[in-house]
């Protein structure tokens, strides 16, 4: 094979879409198939195949990653229903009706719990970025966020006996009706949420007339895709609140109306807010972490960024929203919580309520605790946990672990890495206000993704971070934490091919990490030598001014600004490598 670099074990290749995939290819032929004499286990998990297999292909990527342990994913798209048509008109012997979920649904969260893994995001450390932070002390922002209901009036404890956790409903035939079943271990934290639509109600209008009295445009913010029966819900009562009541004097005013999941609006926060705005968070612990967070930047604005962030993220139980039965009410009725037979809570509900159960596993949460220390004490960084432990049964499990793996590092004489542990909203501010250098932030999901998007913001592109799933068996899969970039792809193919703008920084850097983790497993030191220079290569193009336009302008030496496109940016790597 040449001067190719030998290479004993396989490495899983995820295919995705849209122009991550334009480059994906790109850079496993310049970089991975010409240097290195390496068999890939190549599994294609682009919307159209995950459509056509009907799952399947999500099964065989699980499987695969199981199998080899290591391998790199490129990001796909989620179907919509439009797109759905299209792809069941072009596959005429798919059953619609007999859908998969693996199917449409994005196969992230399948394939984390499918590895049992959770997430670390990571910057990478550039040395010459400089992201102009917005002026923000003074700046007229206002958060409102609901009182009442939710997370915070919820049942949650810690399960008392192993079994099986029930949600009941008994309405108007008086017969009780099981609306899910789940198994549940003594220990495990359990949660059920739910919101008064009533309450929803007088809340948006009370939202709406204060943007009208005060003249501000309007932002609401709720997480509609990964919990449509709770926060969808919620969205489709507050919209129609305002289309009914409210538009046309919004719009009389000049306001504007924007809806925006909560991650994107948290991000949009910080990186690229309006004069004069109302932020609207029905979520009541959401609503009150950016509340807090708005009163902090009002008075200290955003402080230049020397630290590098890295965010862990708990997925590998499915728990928390992400891993959620959510659903509104049918009719009128009581919701019941019975644990291995026993009815732990009841809770009056009416037609069209918004109910959400959801529960962890405690030997997942320990798992992902010890891979948090592991990785703290391997790339000695500082650990911020953020927990509501002062009225959350639900969070008192993470601390209780906590406590219960430093007592099993103490006992292998392996000293558990500096950590706090803190409010979440705390833990938020400090992220973005007074971040040490080198500093770890582990969040459940939700949190996870609002605290991920800031943190790339912060950065300026989502192409200037890593991403790296981990199980507890070893199994590592690297990925770029951005999505297909579909607006760049539809230029690509309006072009020809001629315009090919994309940043595939976060791609290159997930590739150089996957081989370095299999050099080091296999004891080949030419590969982990040739992945280590090509993140090197990585970050010195960047040092030299060599840039995607998206960091146009946001580099330390202007003056040395040479824009590319993916080609030359590609290109202008290998020259360094």
């Amino acid at each position: 094979m040449g001067n190719k670099i030998p290479v004993e074990s396989p490495l899983v290749i995820l295919h995705g879409d849209e122009m991550a995939q334009v480059a994906f290819e790109a850079l496993l032929k310049t970089f991975v198939t010409s240097r290195l004499d390496i068999k890939l286990k190549e599994i294609d998990l682009s919307a159209e195949n995950r459509l056509a297999t009907n799952g399947q292909a999500v099964t065989e990527a699980i499987e695969a990653i199981r199998e080899y342990g290591v391998g790199i994913k490129n990001a796909g798209i989620t179907v919509n229903r439009s797109q759905l048509e299209e792809l069941l008109k072009k596959y005429p012997d798919v059953d619609g009706d007999a859908l998969d979920p693996l199917a449409t649904k994005s196969p992230n969260g399948a394939i984390r719990k499918g590895i049992g893994g959770n997430i670390t995001r990571e910057d990478i450390q550039f040395r010459n970025l400089r992201v102009r932070r917005p002026d923000w002390i003074g700046r007229d922002i206002k958060v409102m966020t609901m009182d009442n209901g939710g997370i915070k009036d919820s049942f949650n404890e810690l399960a008392r006996a192993t079994g099986i956790i029930k949600l009941m409903f008994v309405g108007s035939s008086g017969d009780p009706e099981e609306l899910h079943r789940r198994e549940i271990n003594k220990g495990d934290p359990l949660l059920l949420a739910t919101n008064d639509m009533a309450d929803v109600r007088d809340w948006s209008r009370q939202f709406f007339q204060h943007a009208i009295d005060e003249k501000r445009d309007i932002y609401l913010g709720l997480k509609d895709t990964v919990i449509p029966g709770y926060d969808g819900a919620m969205r489709s009562v507050i919209e129609e609140v305002y289309k009914d009541e409210y538009r046309d004097r919004v719009e009389a005013l000049g306001l504007k109306f924007h809806y925006e999941l909560i991650d994107a609006q948290a991000a949009r926060l910080v990186s690229n807010p309006p004069e004069r705005a109302l932020w609207g968070v029905p979520d009541n612990t959401t609503g009150r972490k950016l509340f807090k967070l708005v009163d902090q930047l009002k008075r200290y604005g955003i402080p230049d960024r020397n630290a590098h962030v890295s965010i862990s993220r708990m997925s590998a139980g499915g728990g928390d929203q992400y891993g959620s039965f959510n659903a509104p009410a049918r009719e009128d009725g009581i919701v019941k919580v019975v644990v291995d037979g026993e009815e732990r809570h009841a809770r009056h509900v009416r037609k069209g309520d918004p109910m959400l159960l959801m529960s962890n596993d405690r030997g997942a949460i320990k798992d992902w605790v010890s891979q948090v220390f592991r990785d703290a004490s391997r790339k000695d960084k500082e650990v911020y946990f953020g927990l509501k432990r002062e009225y959350m049964e639900y969070d008192e499990v993470f601390s209780n672990v906590i406590t219960e793996v430093r007592r099993e590092l103490a006992k292998e004489d392996t000293p558990p890495p500096s950590f706090m542990i803190m409010r979440p909203s705390r833990q938020l501010i400090k992220m973005i206000t007074d971040p040490p250098r080198n500093a770890l932030y582990p969040s459940q999901n939700l949190d996870g993704d609002i605290f991920s998007d800031i943190s790339a913001a912060l950065g300026g592109s989502l192409a200037t971070a890593s991403s790296i799933i981990e199980s507890k068996d070893g199994a590592m899969l690297f990925e770029a934490p951005h999505g297909t970039a579909h607006d760049l792809y539809l230029k690509y193919r309006e072009s020809g091919g001629k315009e090919a703008h994309f940043n595939p920084s976060a791609l290159i850097y997930a590739l150089g990490n996957a081989l370095e983790t299999l050099g080091h497993r296999d004891g080949n030191r030419e590969l982990t030598d040739y992945a280590g220079r090509l993140k090197k290569a990585l970050k010195d193009t960047v040092a030299d001014g060599v840039i995607t336009a998206d960091l146009k302008g946001k580099i330390t030496n202007p003056e040395s600004e040479k824009v590319v496109d993916l080609y030359g940016f590609i290109e202008a790597l290998q020259e360094r490598l």
